[in-house]
């Protein structure tokens, strides 16, 4: 017996199961406290190239351990990746990235977290929901052969993330006239497109997709008016941790980019994103705990 099952009370049943008006992985049930809310997702990339934290997870041992000390920060889902997405990124065989997630997923899956699969691919979405995760996370918003099917088979949330072009490309001429309207625009019928192949919204979350495919100015844009997601009724997942745009506004390179993204964080919940994803995940608590005092007052 591993040291995280020892240490994690293992129990058949995730915390967030029962679908109802809104799927409980967004309502926060189970926690002790509601000033939990909005929720945190913790990155965990078991990759030797993603843009922050590429090689630092993927021996199962660290990558356990980087789980564990998320835990016990207060994280609400741990976000596992086993491929790639930054720009200029290679592309990962199925089966590889398949042998990167499953193992760690399958470590901490009774330690009482939401799991969570960063993943296009339908076999790869399957694998990691049968090994324990409960939610998948697609920066491709379930376009690629046999993912939308997937999810809908699978019947776990899913959060449904913008992307102009593709990962080795994104970066080269993002352009759009009005990047806020398009992008909105693309969510909402990805959103149709889900409900159509039998996905119910209440298991949806939208991400606008910081960084994929925009420019400084378009991540700034997003930023400002990052309400007009949330109005449209879905939780709004926003993932800027550590990203360039900061670089560009601190002008810090990615590993000294903390308070930078720490204000973002805390900027996205006043606007009313419900999911913040992040590197630094005791700090951002912090920050939630400051947001919901003054929320609360």
């Amino acid at each position: 017996m591993s040291f995280t099952q020892k240490r994690c009370r293992i129990s058949a049943s995730f915390l967030f199961r029962t679908v109802s008006n809104l799927h409980p992985i967004y309502q926060n049930l189970g926690s002790a406290s509601p000033a939990k809310y909005p929720l945190i997702m913790g990155i965990l990339n078991i990759t030797p190239d993603s843009f922050s934290d590429g090689s630092h997870y993927n021996t199962l041992e660290q990558a356990e351990r980087r789980a564990l000390s998320m835990i016990d920060s207060g994280v609400d889902i741990i976000d596992i990746g086993g491929e790639s997405t930054r720009p200029g990124a290679a592309s990962v065989g199925e089966q590889e990235e398949i042998d990167r997630v499953v193992p760690i997923i399958e470590r901490i899956r009774g330690c009482g977290v939401n799991i969570s699969i960063d993943t296009s691919k339908a076999a790869v979405m399957k694998a990691a929901v049968e090994a324990g995760a409960n939610m998948i996370n697609d920066v491709r918003a379930l376009q690629l052969d046999g993912a939308l099917q997937t999810a809908a088979e699978l019947e776990v949330p899913i959060c449904l993330m913008h992307m102009q072009g593709k990962p080795r490309q994104m970066q080269q001429a993002p352009y759009y006239k009005d990047v806020v309207a398009e992008v909105l625009s693309f969510l909402q019928q990805r959103v149709k497109a889900c409900e159509n192949a039998g996905i119910g919204k209440q298991l949806i979350s939208i991400d606008p997709g910081f960084g994929f495919g925009k420019t400084f100015e378009h991540n700034l844009m997003m930023l400002a008016h990052i309400e007009r997601f949330a109005a449209f009724g879905l939780p709004v997942l926003a993932g800027l941790s550590r990203k360039s745009m900061l670089g560009e506004i601190a002008g810090k390179p990615v590993n000294q980019r903390l308070s930078s993204s720490l204000a973002v964080a805390l900027v996205a919940m006043q606007k009313g994103a419900r999911i913040i994803r992040v590197h630094d995940v005791e700090e951002t608590s912090d920050i939630r705990k400051v947001y919901m005092a003054l929320h609360n007052a």
